[in-house]
């Protein structure tokens, strides 16, 4: 691993077409300008890991009653929380008879 030391308003080229430039230093935050070609990702590194780890979720075998069951946990959570009402069933509204009432 190489490691450099750049003011704002400096540098780096990598190979022959990717420009790093630092756009300004505020406290702990820096602010980085890339050039490079469109066919070079660019991805902040939590975003690489946060994907991975979702793909890795994604490849995990559940049967649907597995997730109805995951699923099921979840909602009943969100009914005992409290400060959350419960959940309101419609009423239902009576229908009136097609015919004459004797």
């Amino acid at each position: 691993m190489l490691i450099l030391q750049r003011k704002a308003g400096e540098s780096l080229v990598i190979g022959e077409d990717i420009t790093i430039r630092v756009v300004s230093v505020d406290g702990t935050r820096v602010r980085l300008a890339i050039a490079a070609p469109e066919d070079v990702p660019i991805l902040r590194s939590e975003l690489v890991i946060a994907t991975a780890a979702n793909r890795d979720s994604a490849m995990e075998e559940g049967t649907p009653a597995d997730l109805l069951d995951l699923l099921g946990g979840v909602l009943d959570h969100r009914r005992e929380a409290p400060g959350v009402p419960p959940v309101k069933k419609p009423a239902q509204t009576p229908v009136p008879s097609e015919g004459k009432e004797d």
